[in-house]
């Protein structure tokens, strides 16, 4: 439980509020008013434009509540990212019922019960920046608001910064605002996570799961099981497409890989926290779990040897599941999680449960004593079961647990809390039971997945596009709003080698994630949407992280006609564009001819080639589609020709 007013909300050397750092401390700045209102994601929820600027000068004062350091590490941070714009702003301890000409941060004496623990007001006028929150993560999210209210860095640095007049009352939609980040099938970084939780912060997650471990790779030091790390951390190397990989070879070195030491762990759970984001570790069993037990092969149903996975095929061919029957698993378990538990304050330990193969369990002598004990008349009881004891493990390490919606599956763990990835189903299943649940479906909110045409794209296996992430609604009105702790965008890495590409993943998509945990489901509009992320999407750009901009790029459908052609529609995902192309060997510009309609494939033609053009300019990148492929994608028989 965080303590009012002693949390240590900046380190001196972080980049804490990424948005900040880059608004304040190189940014262009006019004196005029702004000519439109703040491109804010995500929305507030409410937000009414004022009249008129507010300049910050060199001699505008920080007024603080007494008592309250991390107010005091506010300032202070603030003035240390200002320092590029040659401002150094006085720190003043608040003793007035209201000052003018400064910027001034409160703790409500009386709470506000629309703001709750996470809400804000934010006032903006020609007399000054007022911030008051019933805790100190509104005031953290209050500036999370400010740094977007700020211009886009550009220009010449001068010496003061401008603001628009604007009164905002904020809260958030859900207490989860989540993003998982998988470390497992790609390692990355304590340095790498710590970049990732910038993002979020900037954008108000609140929730990092961290998928530490898999069958390609065990990421966490557990002192009492060392070969976990010695072992299960590192896999022979390989390159290309996911699931396209040679097995391991005989005699080959396992290289790849790394993990992170408890101090490590400490050490991003502490930045987490610093930003107001709690790291929710994820150790997956029973299955996917074969990095496990290739360190230890006793917890297994064959007993080995196991090879970490690199990538290639094996599920249904090679054990990855732990031994449900064996009573050492459960010995293993409850010193990897009273291990985990003590690094991570997270009141949830996520344990996974998805898409365990029972296969070598129905083969297992040890695995049938215990169905034959426990009266239980299928593998699925016996799943169930096994989530009942892991529940208790880990509630005996003071936590509670989370699973994916296979925990469901013969009987649901008392007290577990469901997280719905098979779409929404599961989370309805939970909630009717009386459980909590968090929406975290796929294709929609899964952020490997193509976010534009798969010929323009990295390989990877379905599609989830901007526009369709905004506009779904993640829980059924059928789930109790009580039950629903919120949502979860999740990042797995099979195909995801390295930062710049999981950056590229997740934003732009992510902002959609964000406005639909955050911002009330009544005030959610596409177009508006759009334009606000546009300039998010310039900000990331400047912030150095790598935002996909494949929303501007073309979108050709295959469809077939009432006489039986292959026909092609050509779309955008965004408004204002107008979309060009040719079906000979050149470049279209916005000089070729515009779509209007449905189109036939002309005689010889061997693709066609689309550009989106807005504003006279072409936007995006071109989307050059053999027609092959395309009749491939219409999947039935199609003419081609007339």
């Amino acid at each position: 439980m965080r303590k009012p007013c002693v949390v240590n909300l900046f380190k001196p050397a972080s980049c804490l509020l990424l948005g900040l750092v880059c608004c304040l401390a190189c940014v262009y700045l006019r004196a005029a008013p702004p000519a439109e209102p703040p491109r804010l994601v995500p929305q507030p929820m409410e937000m009414t434009p004022g009249s008129g600027v507010f300049e910050i000068t060199g001699r505008t004062p920080i007024f603080i509540p007494p008592d309250c350091p991390p107010a005091k590490l506010v300032a202070e941070t603030l003035n240390n990212q200002l320092a590029g714009t040659g401002l150094r702003l006085p720190v003043k301890v608040l003793t007035a019922a209201s000052v003018r000409r400064a910027i001034s941060l409160r703790i409500l004496a009386k709470p506000d019960p629309k703001l709750g623990e996470e809400g804000y007001s934010l006032d903006v006028s020609p007399n000054g920046v007022a911030i008051a929150a019933n805790r100190p993560a509104g005031l953290f999210y209050a500036l999370q608001t400010l740094a977007q209210l700020l211009p886009s860095p550009a220009g010449e640095v001068k010496p003061r910064l401008i603001l628009p007049a604007v009164s905002i009352l904020d809260a958030p939609r859900f207490s989860w605002r989540g993003l998982l980040l998988d470390c497992s099938r790609h390692f990355f970084t304590a340095s790498e996570v710590k970049a990732y939780i910038d993002g979020m912060a900037r954008y108000k997650f609140n929730i990092l799961q961290l998928h530490l471990t898999d069958d390609q790779g065990w990421r966490i030091e557990i002192k009492s099981r060392p070969k976990l790390t010695t072992v299960g951390a590192w896999r022979v190397p390989r390159q290309g497409p996911w699931w396209s990989y040679d097995p391991p070879q005989p005699g080959e070195a396992a290289t790849d890989g790394g993990f992170y030491s408890q101090e490590e762990i400490r050490d991003i759970v502490a930045y987490g926290r610093d930003r107001w984001v709690t790291v929710v570790p994820e150790i997956e069993t029973p299955g996917h779990s074969l990095a496990a037990i290739a360190a230890y092969p006793e917890i297994s149903c064959g007993g080995g040897p196991f090879q970490v996975n690199p990538g290639s095929k094996f599920y249904g061919t090679i054990e990855n599941s732990v031994c449900a029957g064996n009573e050492a698993t459960f010995a293993f378990l409850d010193q990897v999680f009273g291990e985990v538990a003590a690094l991570f304050p997270s009141p949830y330990i996520h344990v996974g449960g998805d898409e365990a193969f029972h296969g070598f369990w129905a083969k297992c002598p040890k695995c049938k004593e215990r169905m034959a004990r426990e009266n239980l008349k299928s593998l699925a009881e016996l799943q169930s079961y096994f989530i009942k004891r892991v529940e208790k493990i880990v509630e005996s390490k003071g936590k509670k647990l989370v699973g994916w919606d296979e925990i469901l599956d013969g009987g649901l763990a008392p007290n577990a809390t469901v997280m719905s990835w098979r779409g929404t189903a599961g989370g309805e299943a939970a909630a009717r039971q009386g459980h909590q649940v968090i929406l975290s479906p796929s294709p929609q909110y899964y952020l490997d997945l193509y976010q534009g045409d798969p010929l323009l794209e990295s390989n990877t296996y379905a599609l989830a596009r901007l526009r369709e992430v905004y506009l779904f609604e993640p829980v059924p009105a059928s789930i109790p709003p009580q039950l629903a702790l919120g949502i979860q965008g999740n990042l797995w890495s099979e195909s995801i080698p390295n930062l710049r590409q999981a950056q590229y993943m997740t934003w732009p998509r992510a902002l959609a994630i964000s406005e639909s945990a955050w911002t009330p489901q009544t005030q959610k509009n596409w177009s508006d949407f759009f334009t606000r992320a546009e300039a998010q999407m310039q900000r990331l750009a400047i912030a150095g992280i790598n935002c996909a901009r494949s929303v501007y790029d073309p979108i050709v459908t295959p469809k077939k006609d009432g006489e039986g052609f292959l026909v092609l529609e050509l779309s955008s995902e965004i408004e204002g564009v107008a979309l060009h192309y040719t079906f000979a060997a050149a470049n279209p510009d916005e000089t070729y001819p515009a779509y209007r309609s449905p189109l036939r494939i002309p005689r010889n033609a061997a693709e066609i080639r689309v550009v989106a053009v807005r504003g006279g300019k072409p936007v995006g990148r071109q989307l050059n589609l053999p027609i092959p492929e395309l009749a491939k994608r219409l999947g039935q028989p199609c003419k081609i020709y007339p």
